[in-house]
Order: structure tokens, then C-alpha cells, then sequence
């Protein structure tokens, strides 16, 4: 990208993306903020900008804008966020190979599942899924705190874990209401 004036420092392509959109390295962002930083960045990278230059620097230019589209999107997303941070601060999640919850929370999966099986109408379903919502949000706090406030790189990618489980289950329950 070209450089800006003053003292503002020109991001790189090998800036991590809280970096690259010059954010705190944070679970809680403002939206806004993230929004209007991601337009900005695009209007700078966008390939149409360095059409005069050649093909080179509209490659480089094409880079840009592929790598803030992918910052972006995994920024706007709490769960991606989350853990992105998880492991920039050493603690990936690894959901396919680390599938160890603690044990409350496993019997609570198999307690939903079951009243999932049970279910006897979209009533019921609507029900669980406000239960396991209520539950999401519970633990979208509990994964904030481990971040924002306690920056336990461990304890988040347990709730990023959990949640993963957690919104799986609801994307079954609203296919078994749209169903």
C-alpha cells in the first residue's frame, strides 16, 4: 500500500489483523470503528487505484484487498475473533484434534440432546434453543472476561470450544424448527 503521511505507522501484509486495522488486541470491538476502518483500508488497496502502475503493483494491490477481506471477516465475527486471539497468545483451538470439555459441560450436551430427541413439537425445540441461546450468551460474557480481563489465552479457547459445541447444536435446532 502506499505510504501515509505523518506518523502513522503503514501496516504490512505480515501485521497480525488487529494490527493490520489498528485495533487493540481485544475481544470487545466496536463495530463502527471496524467497519469504517475496513472501507478505508479497501479504498487504499483497491486494485483500480494502480491500474496506471502496471500489473505488478495491481497484484500486490489484489493482495491487499484479499488480505484485508480475510482480516475483516475474521474480526467482525466474535467466535473467529476469539479464537484468533487464542492463538496469537499460544493456546489454538485445535476443535478437531482438542475435543476435551469438562465434564459439566458435556453432560449438559447430552441433557440438550436428549430433550432434542424428546422433542414433541416445534414448541418444545423453540424452547431448548432458548435455553441453549441464554446459555451462548453466558458464555460469549464468560470468554470477553477471560480475554479482556483476564487475557487467559487457555481459558478462551476452553469457551471457544464450547461454543463452537454450542452453536452447532443450535444451528441443528433451527434446522429441526425450519424443517
Amino acid at each position: 500500500m502506499a505510504s501515509r503521511s505523518g506518523s502513522e505507522a503503514v501496516p504490512s501484509l505480515q501485521d497480525d489483523d488487529f494490527a493490520l486495522f489498528g485495533l487493540p488486541r481485544s475481544f470487545a470491538l466496536d463495530r463502527a470503528t471496524l467497519d469504517a476502518r475496513w472501507k478505508q483500508l479497501q479504498r487504499l488497496a483497491h486494485p483500480d487505484r494502480f491500474a496506471h502502475q502496471g500489473a505488478a503493483a495491481q497484484r500486490i494491490a489484489m493482495q491487499w484487498s484479499v488480505r484485508i477481506n480475510e482480516a475483516y471477516q475474521r474480526l467482525r465475527d466474535p467466535l473467529r475473533r476469539a479464537a484468533y486471539w487464542c492463538e496469537l497468545h499460544g493456546a489454538p483451538i485445535d476443535a478437531e484434534s482438542n475435543t476435551a470439555m469438562p465434564e459439566d459441560f458435556l453432560a449438559q450436551q447430552m441433557q440438550w440432546r436428549e430433550a432434542l430427541d424428546e422433542a414433541e413439537g416445534p414448541q418444545q425445540i423453540a424452547e431448548l434453543l432458548r435455553t441453549v441461546e441464554a446459555q451462548r450468551q453466558q458464555r460469549l460474557a464468560a470468554l470477553a472476561d477471560a480475554i479482556d480481563v483476564l487475557g487467559d489465552a487457555q481459558q478462551a479457547a476452553t469457551q471457544v470450544r464450547a461454543l463452537m459445541f454450542i452453536e452447532r447444536f443450535a444451528d441443528a435446532l433451527h434446522a429441526r424448527l425450519d424443517g
